[in-house]
């Protein structure tokens, strides 16, 4: 588990990289709009998880929501790994499994517990809340895998694909978390598993309040 100490550190290093670079061609490779204010003041704007993220050029201080609340550290960390990363790509539709991208093998205990296992432990036997909450969250999309499966679009270039099968009298219900064909080029393995956690535990959350 990493420690806040360790994301303070991250956030430094991907701020000194993003600083080197110009501003206008860090939003058209990444999806994000570059923002110049009346004011003078400079900003991006990025959809992430469906939120409109607002991040300050040159300070790259991070806020979201109408009172511009501070983004959480790691998905500050998140989010400057991906501008730093971001490539222009087309994003292929051809879906992967999270041990398919490079080094997901290594991550790969780590992706299945704080993702996989908890959306077939939370919605394995619900899957239709699955699609109702995600909708609500994320403006999720229907999609025609599985037996149930939305497409959560969580960054520009990111999609991502929940999927799960209704279990029987002789197997348990399975689930199974997909990923475009480009996402390496965007996102680190480490990375593209923080994400999926990001986008189940809300939706866990949204489910115990039911």
């Amino acid at each position: 588990m990493a420690r806040i100490d360790d994301y303070k550190k991250a956030v430094e290093l991907g701020k000194k990289e993003l600083a080197e670079e110009d501003p206008k061609k860090i939003a058209s490779r990444s999806g994000a709009e570059y923002i110049e204010e009346i004011n003078g003041k400079m900003r991006f704007s990025i959809n992430f998880l469906n939120k409109r993220v607002l991040i300050s050029w040159p300070e790259l201080s991070f806020s979201t929501g109408i009172h511009e609340e501070e983004l959480p550290i790691q998905q500050q960390v998140l989010l400057l790994h991906y501008l730093n990363m971001a490539e222009p790509i087309e994003i292929s539709d051809e879906w992967i499994a999270y041990q398919e991208v490079p080094d997901g093998k290594f991550y790969l205990d780590a992706f299945i517990r704080r993702a996989k296992n908890p959306m077939l432990q939370g919605f394995g036997n619900n899957p239709e809340l699955l699609v109702k909450l995600a909708g609500e969250a994320y403006g999720a999309t229907p999609l025609s895998q599985g037996d149930v499966a939305v497409r959560i679009q969580a960054l520009p270039l990111v999609p991502v694909a929940l999927i799960l099968w209704r279990g029987d009298d002789e197997f348990p219900p399975e689930g199974t978390i997909l990923f475009d064909k480009s996402v390496s080029q965007v996102l680190s393995a480490e990375d593209i598993a923080w994400l999926a956690g990001m986008i189940i535990y809300p939706l866990l959350g949204m489910a115990g309040g039911k």
